[in-house]
């Protein structure tokens, strides 16, 4: 089997390539004569001394200079370091670079070594050096030391370069690691297969296929020979970039030739798991069972997390079933994840019996796992199965029984039910003396609402700070401040001193229920008490100050916030200035901008385009304008809706003109219009009598791949019915329905009361019919205009049917509709004709009309 190549896509194998790839590893795996053709297993080869070596050589000298670089530089014998470096071998060097514990003594050693007479470092040296740095992860240290190992062209093996060559690779040192094995020549080595596989190696823990493809490549044209290893590298390449179908491939090939393996299989198999294809990983290990190979117990912990990872929980148990059967050993971090798992699926059942089986195996449980496992039975309200393991863990005195406790109230509060957290809490703190028990009388929850807590606790607990934090924050959260501060009133006197997030929850919901002086008192206690406020806390007073258009007591935050290095939240500064601007206090709103501006908070573009949006809505659009540009002198770039909302201003003012200019200017500066800055633009044209000009836009629209939607059609369709092209309107209405966009009830209502103004009443109806089948409900007002239109064009027999639906529907009008007097009139007129008169007078009876009570008030209303 082959192999096609790229230089820059993946290595892809064919499966019409088998004989080529196969006949040269079927010829390399023939014994040869030529000793060179084979990486022997020799330390020396690979650049690694022998430790047989340091049994025979006299570790006097080692000691001697181990004990002269332990001493402070100034404190060494200048004439003994002499006397050591005279005779100094390459091996001494080795076997001291071995005995060093810190990599900085080893590498001052190994520098101070180079500078001695009659000395040259080797291979050896090198690699025992490489490796330390490798180790210790010192990747400067290491690139000096392969420039220096290159400037002394140091005569390096096969194998001692491919050792140097997977140091580099083990600190994510590819380049490097390239660069030293296109330098081979340099440092007189003849490279082998070892030293490409090597190489290949690196690629493999870096995931650079485009690398290792490239040097496969070249190993194949200069006659080397891919073996077992070179294939697997190539293999654990494919698999890490997700590429199975290839790394497939290669495994049939090495199955053939008897290169498959456990350690093959495996890398494989954690490929699958890491790229979360699950099932697959599953069937692949199910494979590997019928062959009676099983992955080792650490690639079984990987697959497990792997597994819980992509919520298969199930399978992972499984997974863990097959290490009991091939007596591996399961670690406490496979329990761990897998309780969790198990608690995230609500397998509570399978969850405690993992934890039984976990304690009976002798692991000591640990406490966020049982944490989790205890208040994920509280949410489901499993409390039988809370009281078994609280007594067995609180026997076994595994972890803090505070710590237990805990975990229940915040399993109540985060099932929502802080209520039972609260009493759990009181009856913890009336059990540990009567003196507490009397003292407590903080505001309560209804009792009758409250379902006892059957929780037991046979030791008693003392509540810590995090119970209190646990159960106020809980009712903080579900509205029940009182009782949260009843709580933290019982806390102080108990002398439980409160931490900054019990503060921090208080005085968020103070500020969301409008209490700004008791957050403001909340303040100034944690502050007497030495606790700082963090910007959440200032931030939840300014939003309350924000919301009541406080602009002195803001600025007086903010200044204190500044002197804390706090940045105040965009979204409350933004609503006070929308605010200010909307409610016509425009200097008031400038004067809060320059205040933000001199505190040193430069306001964002979000805040300026709130101060626009709030000027033209009070009517000052020009003074928007000015801003506007003023904004742009000052380097700001106004974004897409600041101009949408110039643009709508513009348009609803009529002044068409300046809105196409802002628009001009828009895309001149590069803004890409979205489909509001063109609904807008539309829109005015449309009020304006500019239906042909609306239409140029909805060309450029599309154009510019901006998708007209149900409003842009309904703005046009209206336009069209208002100018009497009633053609164009419902040709525009096929449009729109041919291109999938749906009419909506605001679209049949503008086409029907377009219709009905052009006198095309009865065409309108059709519509109204075509919108109740497809199940569109329609409003009154739909009934008003069509009943008025039919009466118009005189088709009273159909104008009573549409008011007879009307009363069926219960669509009556309400006098204050500012439409109520139409209907009136188109009733009046209706009642005109016989037949229909009858109609009218019977609804009038029924008191479907309530400011009506006969014919004659008909006539006068």
């Amino acid at each position: 089997m082959a192999m096609q190549h790229c230089k820059t896509g993946p290595l892809i194998i064919r499966s019409n390539a088998y004989k080529f790839l196969s006949r040269i590893i079927h010829h390399h795996q023939q014994p040869s004569k030529n000793k060179e053709d084979y990486v022997t297993n020799f330390p020396e080869e690979l650049g690694v001394m022998d430790s047989g070596f340091s049994k025979t050589h006299s570790t006097e000298l080692s000691d001697r200079l181990c004990r002269m670089f332990s001493k402070a530089k100034r404190d060494r014998n200048k004439e003994e370091l002499n006397d050591l470096g005279a005779g100094l071998t390459n091996v001494d060097v080795e076997i001291f670079l071995n005995r060093q514990k810190k990599w900085k003594n080893a590498h001052e050693f190994f520098r101070w070594a180079a500078l001695q007479n009659g000395y040259k470092h080797n291979c050896y040296t090198y690699n025992t050096m490489a490796s330390i740095l490798a180790k210790k992860r010192q990747t400067e240290a290491l690139r000096a030391l392969m420039k220096d190992m290159l400037r002394e062209k140091c005569r390096m093996t096969a194998g001692a370069l491919g050792f140097f060559i997977r140091c580099l690779g083990s600190v994510g040192m590819v380049d490097e690691a390239v660069y030293l094995f296109e330098s081979a020549g340099t440092l007189n080595c003849v490279l082998k297969t070892y030293t490409y596989n090597c190489l290949l190696e690196v690629f493999a823990k870096s995931k650079r296929l485009d690398l290792a493809e490239l040097k496969y490549n070249e190993m194949l044209r200069r006659g080397y020979k891919p073996d077992k290893f070179t294939l697997t590298a190539l293999l654990q390449t494919h698999s890490s970039v997700g590429k199975f179908a290839e790394a497939f491939n290669l495994l049939k090939i090495m199955s053939e030739h008897g290169f498959v393996d456990e350690h093959v299989l495996t890398i494989l198999l954690v490929a699958l798991s890491k790229s979360g294809k699950v099932d697959k990983a599953f069937e692949f290990i199910e494979r590997m069972r019928k062959l009676k190979i099983n992955p080792n117990e650490k690639s079984y912990c990987v697959l497990v997390h792997g597994f819980v990872k992509e919520n298969q929980v199930l399978k992972a148990l499984e997974l863990v079933k097959q290490m009991k059967e091939l007596g591996m050993g399961v670690g406490l971090s496979i329990y761990n994840v897998m309780i969790e798992g198990l608690c995230e699926k609500n397998e509570y059942s399978q969850a405690h019996s993992l934890y039984l089986e976990m304690r009976d195996s002798g692991l000591s449980p640990d406490v966020n796992v049982l944490s989790k496992l205890i208040y994920s039975l509280c949410s489901k309200d499993q409390l039988d199965a809370v009281n078994g393991l609280l007594e067995d863990i609180l026997s076994s005195q595994c972890c803090s029984v505070v710590t237990l406790f805990n975990a229940v109230l915040e399993g109540f509060v985060n099932a929502g039910k802080a209520d039972k957290a609260h009493s759990l809490l009181q009856d913890m703190l009336n059990r540990q003396s009567p003196l507490i028990e009397k003292s407590i009388k903080a505001p309560s929850v209804d009792s009758a609402k409250v379902d006892q807590v059957p929780i037991r606790f046979w030791k008693v607990v003392s509540p810590n700070t995090t119970s209190f934090f646990v159960v106020i924050d809980g009712l903080c959260r579900v509205e029940k401040l009182d009782v949260a501060l009843g709580l933290f009133k019982d806390m102080i006197r108990l002398n439980i001193v409160p931490n900054v997030q019990i503060y921090n929850s208080l005085i968020d919901e103070l500020c969301k229920s409008d209490r700004l002086d008791e957050s403001y008192n909340f303040l100034v206690d944690m502050k007497n008490r030495g606790i700082g406020p963090t910007q959440y806390t200032y931030n939840s007073i300014l939003g309350c100050l924000c919301k009541a258009e406080k602009v002195t007591e803001a600025l007086g935050l903010m200044r204190d916030m500044r002197l804390h290095t706090y940045t105040p939240w965009i979204k409350h500064y933004t609503l006070l200035i929308k605010k200010l601007f909307e409610n016509g206090k425009v200097l008031d709103g400038f004067n809060f901008l320059n205040q933000m501006v001199q505190l040193g908070f430069l306001p964002d573009m979000i805040a300026y385009t709130a101060a626009i949006d709030g000027l033209c809505k009070a009517g000052e659009v020009d003074h928007a304008q000015k801003l506007f540009k003023e904004l742009q002198e000052k380097c700001y770039v106004p974004d897409v809706v600041a101009h949408n909302i110039l643009i709508n201003r513009f348009c609803k003012a009529g002044r068409i003109h300046d809105a196409q200019a802002v628009l001009n200017e828009m895309l001149e500066k590069g803004h890409a219009p979205n489909v509001v800055t063109y609904n807008e633009i539309i829109d005015g044209l449309c009020k304006n009598d500019r239906i042909d000009l609306a239409l140029l836009y909805l060309s450029k629209m599309v154009a510019e791949a901006r998708h007209p939607n149900v409003i842009t059609y309904t703005t046009l369709i209206y336009g069209f019915c208002n100018a009497g092209r009633v053609k164009d309107a419902l040709d525009l209405w096929h449009e729109m329905e041919q291109k999938g966009c749906h009419p909506n009830i605001v679209a049949y209502t503008a086409l029907i009361q377009g219709l009905c103004k052009c006198n095309r009443a009865k065409l309108a109806l059709n519509y109204l019919q075509e919108m109740e089948r497809k199940g569109t409900e329609p409003e009154a007002f739909i009934y008003t205009v069509l009943i008025t239109g039919l009466v118009q064009e005189e088709e009273t027999f159909l104008a009573c049917k549409v008011l007879e639906e009307m009363v069926q529907k219960k669509k009556n009008l309400n006098p204050t509709d500012k439409n109520y007097q139409v209907f009136i009139d188109g009733l009046y007129k209706l009642s005109k004709d016989a037949t229909a008169a009858a109609v009218v007078n019977d609804i009038i009876e029924k008191g479907w009309l309530p400011t009506i009570r006969n014919l004659n008030e008909l006539e006068r209303n």
